[in-house]
């Protein structure tokens, strides 16, 4: 069962249990009434689900070749005509055999054989370049790159940047230790104070732009849910710019060229400069990418800018955020990133407890509120401390003497006694010796 059918089979059984109307149901599969009262026949009378499927599925087309031919074909190929290619093959075939197929069935024949071509298929040849949009600001092109700049003297490190498809001009650029969402914010942020907010941007499918889960399920597109898209992407929906995300390299090919160009001249540019770190580098970014626009920007085919101009209300360091849902606690108090935050100043909108709430974070690590599309500035606050009563030192013990009843003093009484016995016996004995000694020597 296809997707497009089991939308069909979905909103047929909710019509059936009540919850939608065959309006709504037409409305949800792009159909008239009729053609879902006519699938709601086929699902109650022909049974269930299986008469909303294809009835051709499983089927062998009218006009497949029969299995008598492709073995006859290949068979061919492999005694009397191998080594033609498919479309030399079919005009053999057709020749000397009386067979007519097309090449790309006899292409498709001999691969499901497992035959290849002794030949192989030449590379594709080198089309011309995509022609440019008419007019400035219709499609910007985005990417980055990360090259070793500054060659020896600091380590690789990226530079983002932005062209005009029309004019070849490049509207922003900034570099960054790597790769990531704060730089090409940067560049957006830079073309459009300076130029306007662009119709259309093209990039890559990096997970910047992205997420995993794009596709909505069935269940969800019903639902009128959204389709989910990254923070670079909620600024670009917001900003009301048609975000087109290239498939392969080459269908960003003005993005792409400019990095040769870039880091062909650049990098002799910063030598002459004397840079050595990033943070210089981005210091004389402005004027090599000035030059550069001076030396390689074109006119557009039509002078009319198709820029549109940016709304004095937006703040685009409000937009290009990070964003985050929060749940506000009693106080108008929510915790982010391990830190209490409430409301820097009273404010008139309606914020009650567990409401939910959009917390953003600005590329300058500003942390604000967004409610009802304005911004309520944040300020940590710090949890009261608990006050402990101090705990008392205990002093020095007195010293205790045990009584004369005590065991400890009766048994060291009895083994002084013992010691004192046990010495007296020895020293009698030392005398008793001494004179028998005395005796015999007289």
């Amino acid at each position: 069962m296809t997707r497009a059918e089991l939308k069909k089979v979905l909103v047929v059984e909710k019509i059936f249990e009540g919850h939608m109307t065959n309006k709504e149901g037409a409305a949800a599969l792009g159909l008239t009434e009729r053609q879902v009262i006519r699938l709601k026949q086929k699902y109650q009378n022909k049974g269930g689900a299986r008469a909303l499927i294809h009835g051709n599925r499983g089927r062998k087309p009218a006009h497949a070749l029969p299995d008598e031919v492709r073995a006859k074909a290949a068979t061919l190929y492999t005694t009397k005509y191998q080594g033609s290619n498919n479309c030399h093959f079919a005009e053999l075939l057709e020749e000397h055999e009386s067979l007519k197929i097309s090449p790309s069935s006899a292409r498709r024949i001999l691969l499901a054989e497992g035959i290849k071509q002794a030949k192989q298929r030449r590379r594709g040849k080198a089309h011309q370049p995509r022609q440019r949009r008419e007019q400035a600001g219709m499609l910007w092109q985005i990417d980055a790159t990360p090259y070793a700049w500054l060659e020896h003297r600091a380590p690789a490190f990226a530079l983002h940047a932005a062209i005009d498809d029309a004019t070849g001009t490049v509207v922003g650029a900034v570099f960054r230790p790597n790769e990531c969402r704060e730089g090409y914010s940067r560049v957006m942020q830079q073309g459009i104070r300076k130029y306007g907010v662009p119709l259309s941007l093209y990039s890559d499918r990096h997970m910047i732009f992205r997420l995993p889960n794009e596709k909505l399920t069935v269940e969800q597109e019903l639902a009128g849910e959204m389709r989910p898209l990254s923070n670079f992407g909620k600024a670009m929906a917001e900003l009301r710019i048609e975000h087109i995300k290239a498939v392969t390299p080459q269908a960003k090919g003005r993005v792409e060229r400019l990095w040769v160009t870039l880091q062909d001249r650049l990098v002799v540019e910063l030598r002459l400069l004397g840079v050595n770190t990033m943070e210089e580098a981005n210091q004389e970014l402005p004027k090599l990418i000035e030059k550069h626009n001076r030396q390689f920007a074109v006119e557009p085919r039509k002078r009319e800018s198709a820029y549109l101009p940016l709304d004095p209300a937006v703040n685009l360091d409000h937009v290009f955020t990070k964003r985050e849902y929060r749940q506000l606690g009693s106080g108008h108090t929510l915790a982010y990133n391990g830190t209490i935050y409430t409301l820097a100043k009273p404010s008139s909108l309606r914020l009650n407890a567990k409401m939910t709430v959009e917390v953003r974070v600005t590329l300058d690590e500003e942390v604000i509120l967004w409610f009802q599309g304005k911004a309520v500035a944040l300020k940590p606050t710090e949890r009261p401390k608990r006050i402990s009563a101090p705990k008392e030192k205990a002093g020095s013990a007195q010293p205790r003497k045990p009584a004369s009843s005590h065991p400890w003093r009766t048994a060291e009484t009895q083994n002084q006694s013992k010691r004192t016995t046990s010495k007296s016996s020895f020293q009698d004995a030392i005398y008793s010796q001494h004179n028998r000694y005395s005796e015999a020597s007289w």
